[in-house]
Formats: C-alpha cells, structure tokens, sequence
C-alpha cells in the first residue's frame, strides 16, 4: 500500500514537473536595464494536479537501537532486490582541532586503505568480488563523517561484514597515508589553476573569514603534518556506536537485518566524544568587491551572495521558492536574462545552502570578458528586482510546480528516501516533514518571496568575488564596491604593474 501511495504520488507529480520546467517566469515581461525585454520561455499549456494527491503519509523507517547506543534506521523497499545503507558519524569538520583542519576529511578519506584484516588492495579487490560500491567521506564545515554503501542482497551478509571492518578496524597505514598525502598536494595544485575553485574559495572566506565554513579545501600545512597516529586518535575518539546511527533502506526486513547488525557491531565500545561547539559564523562585512588576477583569461568568472539561514529557519521554503525563481534552473531569471536574453554565459544559476549555522544565498556565471560590466549589472538588476517587486502568480505556480515535482520523482530513488530520513534525524525535524513538504512548498506566497528577498539580500553587505584579467576588468569592477586585488594565492596585487 505505501508503495502505490508513492507511486501515485510521483505518477501525478510528474506531470507537474514536466510542465513546470516546460515554463518561463509567466506575467509581463519585466525590462532591464538595458531596456529591452527578457524572452523567457513559450507557455504552452498546462497539465492539471489535483492538490489533494499530496496530502500522503509517506513510510516511516522502522527503528531500532543496540545495547551500545548504536541506532539503526530500515527503511524497506521491496521493489528491486538492492540495499543501500549509510554508517553516520556525528563528527564531522566540525570537529577538527583547529591546529588540524580537514582531520575529519583525512579519516573518513583513508578508512578503507587496510584493516587489522585486510590490505588497501585486498579490500578493493573484496569491494569489487562483492560487486558493491562504497565510498567514506566528511568536510570541513560538514556536521558528520559517512560511510557509505550499496549493492544487491545477495550479497548483504558479506558486504555488512567488510562494511563493520572498515568502520571499526581501520590502521591507517603510514605508507598509505603518505600516499595520500603525496596525492592530495598535488590535486591541490591543480585546483588552483581553476577558475570556478578560485572564486568559491575566495567566496567562502570573505562571508566566513576563519570560520570551519570559510575553507573549502584542507590548508596545506595540515595535510603535510597529517599522521597515521592522528588519524587513529580521531578515529577511536569519535568513531562510536553512542556517537552514530545506521541508516538503511532496501530490500531487507528489520527481522533479518537486525541479527546481522548486532552481530557485527553489537561489541563495537561505546565512548565518551567530546562535544561538538558550532562556532559562531562571523557579522556580514560591508559590501566588497574580490578581484582574483588571472592573466590572459578569455572570461570573468562571477561570484557573488550575502549569508543566509539555518536548516530549520521558519524562512526555508520561502527562501526555496526565491531561489528557484531567481536563478534555480533553466527557468530561473538569472538564466532568462543573462543567457537568453544577453547572450553573455553558458548559465547563469542561484544557490542557497544550510546547516546548523548560517548557510549562504549566492549566484554565480562565467562571462565573457567583453561583458563583465554588463552582467554585473544585470545580475544586481535581478537581485533589487527580487526584493523590490511582487513576483507574479504564474512565475509563483510554476515555481512551486516544479520544486514538488521533483520532490515527488526523487521519491523513487531509494538513495534520496535515506537521505531524507538523515536529513531528519540530524536535524531533529518533525515526524511528519516530509509528508507535509509539498505542502509548505505550495503555501509559500508572493509576499513570502519578497519578504524573505528583503530580508537576506543586503545588496549593501554583498560579496563580490571575479575571477579574471585585472588589467581589464579591474576598473570596471571598482564601480561596483571598494576592491581588493590578489592573485591566485590570495596575496594582495598593488594598482601599478
């Protein structure tokens, strides 16, 4: 029964989908600054859904919790004989000593290069007999630390069994921790050469300054001193049942999963983890202008967005209907305008994120050199427009249209079912949340959009970060924001040559 409840759910959501993404901001068309219109997209027809089709109980995990506090989420699905399960550490970045950044990231990253058991190549030629992917990873501003994975039931008993061993045996070798060491600093290098990775970087730091959020890679100094004995430290401190919880979803019952796990874990040693502190993200500073050097770059890549909310903020689903409408897809206005319109990018996108501390509303396009004033100029067009006119009823439906339809199909992909239970769990949402999120989605309205609009995006505390030839695009920029001249590195590049 549930999964027809599901299935009717998606099959009646898709066509809201579909047509919502066949859709342009509806209404008249708003001129920019340049005086011309935007073209948008040809409203063709529309695909009736009845709002009563969303008023679902989706299925609810079965629980169930060990002697050692290890709790253990199933969320059954019988369609296809697959199983996917995530051990969720509640450590992450976060919890990095500051001398350490990226401590979190290292561990999870070089779980699976051996085991009291088992070598770097017996457990990838294990992974690959099994035929089951797997994947460890964590961030440096991220909550918790995941290992990961999937494959058929068949093959469960003994993909569980690898799955434990690497969870709580790992050794860290010290040749494979040099190895990795050797890789990363090299990769380093390489990202550094991109354009886009430059201007998230500089990005972060000026809205986080030295928050965790303000690093987006590992400094270099914390992957030179990394060392086998640190990785073990951090493991046996915050790799513990009473610090976890195993969320599952596949072709399995809690009556058989359950012996299996309390097999393989039920003697895992709970501990005490030190308290995680979510440090305070920094004041907004005032707006500023971040002009990286690349010398002889063909295009500007542009970067810009104010602090925004925390996951469980009363604003989230108006801030989600904003974002979408300014620049959350091909039918965002962002895309419209400087893509459709103005020909000045490939795409032109908008992005919220959220955690337990204030995430970040931004946009971002790579132009042309040619048109950086140009699409900075319509970019802040967009951004007053948000906050100074009431979106339409029909760029509104749509909007909303197309964020539940693709709620609804992605209900169809176990992978994003555990994700959502997750997402709940870590951040203590309502039983009901995702019943009721379509909902929420569609009670959002235009005042909702321009309120939300108002109140995070402060154009006067507006980062703005390019990345591209200064020789160019330097006094261009000056106009928009006092500016900062760096290079790659992030050293200051004074006005002379």
């Amino acid at each position: 029964m549930r999964r027809q409840t599901i299935v009717s759910l998606c099959a009646a959501l898709a066509l809201c989908c579909s047509w919502a993404n066949a859709q342009g901001p509806g209404g008249p068309q708003m001129p920019g600054p340049s005086g011309q219109s935007l073209k948008g997209a040809v409203i063709k027809g529309k695909a009736p859904v009845n709002r009563e089709i969303l008023r679902v109980r989706l299925p609810r995990p079965r629980e169930a919790r060990l002697k050692n506090g290890l709790e253990i989420l199933l969320l059954e699905d019988h369609r296809l004989p697959t199983f996917t399960m995530q051990m969720v550490i509640r450590s992450g970045g976060l919890a990095d000593p500051p001398d350490q950044r990226g401590l979190a990231q290292f561990t999870a990253a070089l779980l699976r290069e051996g085991t009291k058991h088992r070598s770097s190549r017996e457990i990838a030629e294990h992974l690959d007999t099994l035929g089951v992917t797997f994947s460890a990873t964590s961030g440096l501003s991220s909550l918790t630390s995941v290992v990961s994975m999937s494959g058929v039931t068949d093959v469960l008993d003994d993909a569980l069994e690898l799955f434990a061993e690497i969870i709580r045996h790992p050794t860290f070798p010290p040749e494979e921790v040099e190895r990795y060491k050797t890789r990363t600093l090299a990769q380093l290098q390489v990202q550094r050469s991109l354009p886009q990775f430059l201007a998230q970087e500089r990005f972060n730091r000026a809205l986080y300054g030295d928050h965790p959020a303000g690093w987006i890679i590992p400094p270099v100094e914390s992957v030179r001193r990394l060392t086998s004995e640190a990785l073990a430290r951090f493991h046996a401190t915050h790799y513990r049942p009473n610090n976890a919880f195993l969320a599952v979803v596949g072709d399995v019952t809690l009556q058989d999963l359950l012996p299996r796990v309390e097999r393989l874990f039920g003697d895992w040693e709970p501990g005490e983890v030190p308290r995680v502190k979510i440090p305070s993200v920094p004041a907004q500073s005032p707006r500023k202008v971040h002009l990286i050097d690349r010398p002889r770059s063909p295009q500007t890549v542009i970067q810009l967005g104010v602090l925004g909310i925390t996951r469980t903020d009363p604003d989230y689903f108006a801030l989600l209907v904003a974002n979408h409408i300014l620049g959350g897809g091909p039918t965002g206005r962002l895309f419209l305008n400087l893509r459709e319109d103005k020909g000045y990018t490939y795409g032109a996108y908008s992005s919220f994120t959220s955690s337990k501390f204030r995430g970040v509303w931004g946009a971002s396009a790579a132009v042309r050199t040619e048109v950086t004033e140009g699409a900075m100029q319509e970019f802040l067009y967009e951004l007053q427009r948000l906050r100074d006119e009431m979106v339409s009823a029909e760029e509104l439906e749509n909007a909303k249209r197309a964020l539940v339809g693709s709620f609804a199909l992605s209900l169809e992909r176990p992978q994003e079912l555990l994700q959502n239970i997750i997402t709940q769990k870590i951040y203590n949402l309502p039983p009901d949340y995702w019943d009721t999120y379509p909902q929420k989605v569609f009670a959002v309205t235009a005042r909702d959009v321009r309120r939300v609009a108002r109140k995070y995006l402060n154009l006067a505390r507006l980062q703005i970060v390019a990345v591209g030839e200064a020789s160019r695009v330097r006094e261009i920029l000056a106009q928009f924001g006092p500016i900062e001249v760096v290079d790659a590195e992030g050293r200051p590049i004074s006005k002379s040559p």
